[in-house]
């Protein structure tokens, strides 16, 4: 067998690593360490930036458990997702939120591609350019999914490029989409989100006493809510706020978006490609649902880039708003996840994942 350099300079990457059970990845340069479980969806359940010790990255109650073979209790029905979500960052494909049945097909939450093992091939290893490509085959439906994860000496930048293949011979209806959820000690009143959105769309199903009506529409980044207060979407509250939203930042005049420690000076920003992504999932749980999963627990902010909403497929398919691949193509995309530190506000983030800001 072949074995990864032992390098403890530059980039680098390990993948002869278990944790809990499952297979491990480590992928990192001099600025960031990305952690992800191959044998979990390559759900990336660490991204820390060096310099300022921060993982971005949210931790449910739950932690990391493994999946496979692992569940004494009859699922619910939106399937198993509930029950082994670590937090971290899941893809998403080919059914968004809620489940449904497409074509004969009951699809659960988040689709088939987060609670499986990839397969994986170190492309480059070298103390500039580190690079793994990860591959997938859908079990209920004919999709190949393929991603290379590429990071760069010197740069705090994590590039992800992506193919996705219709192996059947007829045209094909989903929803795909990247699923980060921010938390402590990084996530805190002090955090503020930037993005290039124009528009903001309230969930169908957001909760009664929620801060919006249902499917309200509004410029971002502010509106009045319910109440007839001034709401703006961009500041975060304390976990005493006790707020629970669904919200799809769209139109989006750039892919962007960042947030942002103001305290900490620190962030995570993504750019991505709108023509898959054109919108951006914005997830708010601050310790606001009382009930099942979170039982008041959890404080977290997800920004997901998605190419559809609301979230879950046959309602986009209502509203044409799905995305379709033809038998036999592929669609290939890419986005760019980046940490950076020395900066209050963001203004914008390059392809290349260069922020601007102050």
């Amino acid at each position: 067998m072949g074995y990864t350099h032992e390098r403890n300079y530059g980039c680098r990457v390990n993948d002869e690593l278990t944790y809990r059970g499952l297979r491990m990845m480590v992928i990192e340069n001099e600025l960031i360490r990305v952690s992800l479980l191959p044998d979990k969806g390559t759900d990336i359940f660490e991204f820390v930036h060096k310099p300022t010790d921060t993982d971005f990255m949210w931790r449910s109650p739950l932690g990391v458990r493994p999946h496979l073979n692992n569940h004494n209790m009859r699922a619910g029905s939106d399937g198993e997702f509930p029950d082994f979500y670590e937090g971290g960052w899941q893809e998403i494909l080919p059914n968004g939120g809620r489940s449904c049945e497409y074509r004969g097909v009951e699809m659960g939450q988040h689709g088939e591609v987060w609670g499986i093992p990839w397969k994986w091939q170190i492309l480059e290893d070298s103390p500039e350019t580190v690079s793994v490509k990860l591959s997938v085959r859908t079990p209920r439906t004919p999709f190949l999914l393929e991603k290379t994860l590429t990071v760069r000496s010197g740069v705090g930048v994590l590039e992800i490029d992506e193919t996705l293949t219709n192996e059947c011979d007829d045209d094909l209806d989903l929803m795909w989409g990247h699923h980060p959820a921010f938390g402590p000690p990084f996530l805190s009143e002090d955090c503020v989100i930037s993005c290039s959105a124009r528009k903001v769309v309230v969930d169908p199903d957001v909760p009664p006493d929620g801060r919006f009506e249902p499917r309200q529409e509004f410029t971002w980044p502010a509106t009045r809510g319910r109440s007839g207060n001034l709401v703006d979407v961009r500041d975060i509250g304390p976990p005493e706020s006790k707020l629970e939203d669904m919200l799809y930042l769209t139109d989006l005049k750039d892919g962007w978006y960042a947030i942002t420690n103001r305290g900490k000076q620190v962030g995570f920003g993504m750019a991505c490609d709108t023509e898959v992504f054109a919108h951006i999932w914005y997830w708010i749980s601050l310790c606001g649902n009382p009930d099942a999963e979170s039982w008041g627990r959890w404080y977290v902010v997800a920004l997901e880039p998605f190419s559809s909403y609301p979230a879950v497929l046959t309602e986009c398919m209502k509203e044409d708003r799905q995305l379709q691949i033809g038998g036999g193509q592929s669609i290939s995309t890419w986005m760019r996840a980046v940490a950076y530190d020395g900066l209050t506000e963001v203004t914008g983030i390059s392809p290349e994942g260069e922020v601007s800001g102050s």
